[in-house]
């Protein structure tokens, strides 16, 4: 892509509007525009980074066994008033009333109509377990929507339902998810730390929260900082082995981390005082197991091996993918503005021409571009006319991860400069090792 022919809107000045860090950046590079209070147009940049995100959360749910699937946005109301939430889900919930008078709704979550789904097909044990997901937009009418699309109307979130015989197979689908959610947050460059948190409206006994430690984040938190010390990695995962994923759910779950709303005192004073943490959150995901708490009352069962008719046991699995460009971007910045992890960066790699124009500088550039698309990379070339230091105040506050710089004066030694986003440290290298190193950072991603 080059930057000419790009559409990226950039902002100078910091919005007015703009509370916190990633709200104030996300416009100014030129990825979002409220549409209205809460609703925001995505435009190529920020669309680019979501849909990046949105692949690996795909990814890492079909590693897991899970199923893809589209549900719709519009619910209707009968469904809900079977399940009894309905009036309980307060004003949050968009209601809607169609030309013939049906009452419908803007989905807030999908558990009644995946239960539906479920009981209109599934009627034998040897269904299951089953897991069901997709990614899909969601509405909820905040009363004050804030800080851009950290807190907004609506949002796009991957919600993964799952259907098990009984209370063990359901309690190793929950295992199961929070093992997932640990290796989709690590590829986006994220330490989100599961807490024990409230179930709020989706009901339940067992929850975890995924929370990424922001200055901003919505929640206080408490938290044993030995949890920092942890990373997945590359270990390979059974997900069908039940010990396997349970003891990698002890492991990350022993340390103490609990949202305000489930704090123990005791239980935290009792960590050695060096250990103890107490910081804010911003919550990106969170797991539920709720047992038969849907099935039951909407007839979700299936036939046991004694032939007795049993209400699925349940759990709901969400990723707030939008909203984790937002925390992303709160957990990686700088004044410069946005420094995006490799796994998520819109572009692999800027290239910039201090001299457009330049016969030399415009081959190289050229050549530079042409070999990196050739690697499968996607690198944003600016070629426009702007000043030099235009130029790195753009990349910077876009936030590609590496940057090559071309001019006659290297060329002429025969090296161009590869920077680092992160640290700003950069290296005068010959094109084809520059090349190579960027290729090597990614292939070893």
């Amino acid at each position: 892509m080059r930057l000419s022919r790009y559409f990226l809107p950039v902002l100078k000045e910091n919005p007015a509007e703009a509370q916190i860090v990633s709200h104030r950046l996300m416009l100014r590079a030129g990825m979002i525009k409220q549409a209205q209070a809460g609703i925001y147009s995505w435009l190529p940049l920020g669309f680019k980074v979501l849909k990046n995100i949105e692949n690996i959360v795909h990814e890492e749910q079909v590693k897991a066994g899970h199923i893809p699937m589209l549900m719709p946005t519009l619910q209707s109301a009968d469904l809900w008033r079977e399940s009894g939430r309905y009036d309980d889900y307060g004003e949050e919930m968009l209601r809607i009333t169609d030309r013939h008078g049906r009452d419908m709704l803007y989905g807030p979550t999908n558990e009644e109509l995946i239960t539906d789904i479920f009981r209109s097909h599934v009627s034998s044990y040897r269904d299951l377990p089953l897991t069901l997901y997709h990614i899909q937009w969601k509405f909820r009418d905040e009363i004050r929507p804030r800080f851009g699309v950290m807190r907004g109307r609506e949002f796009l979130m991957k919600d993964g339902y799952n259907f098990d015989v009984d209370k063990p197979s359901a309690l190793h689908a929950y295992n199961r998810h929070m093992v997932s959610y640990l290796r989709t947050y690590e590829r986006m460059g994220l330490q989100a730390i599961p807490m024990r948190a409230d179930s709020g409206p989706i009901g339940g006994d067992d929850t975890h929260e995924f929370l990424v430690l922001a200055d901003t984040g919505e929640s206080e938190v408490f938290y044993d900082s030995d949890i920092l010390n942890l990373k997945f990695g590359d270990r390979v995962v059974d997900y069908d082995d039940w010990e396997e994923c349970a003891g990698i759910v002890k492991e990350w779950t022993t340390p103490y981390a609990r949202t305000d709303e489930t704090h123990d005192p005791a239980l935290f004073d009792a960590i050695p005082e060096a250990r103890r943490r107490t910081s804010r959150g911003i919550e990106v995901g969170q797991i539920f197991y709720f047992g038969t708490k849907y099935s039951e009352p909407l007839g979700a069962t299936v036939q046991n091996a004694d032939g007795k008719a049993v209400p699925v046991h349940m759990g709901s699995h969400g990723i707030g993918v939008s909203r984790l460009l937002g925390a992303i971007i709160e957990a990686s910045h700088d004044d410069k503005g946005i420094i995006w992890p490799e796994g998520v960066t819109p572009f692999h790699c800027g290239i910039v021409n201090l001299k457009q124009g330049d016969a030399e500088a415009d081959a190289a550039c050229e050549t530079l571009y042409a070999s990196l698309v050739a690697m499968g990379l996607e690198p944003l070339y600016d070629d426009t006319n702007e000043r030099a230091g235009a130029k790195f105040a753009t990349m910077d506050l876009i936030g590609l991860p590496w940057r090559i710089t071309v001019g006659p004066r290297g060329l002429k030694n025969g090296v161009v400069e590869l920077t680092s986003r992160r640290s700003g440290e950069s290296e005068e290298l010959p094109p084809e090792l520059a090349l190579a190193k960027v290729a090597e950072i990614y292939a070893a991603r």
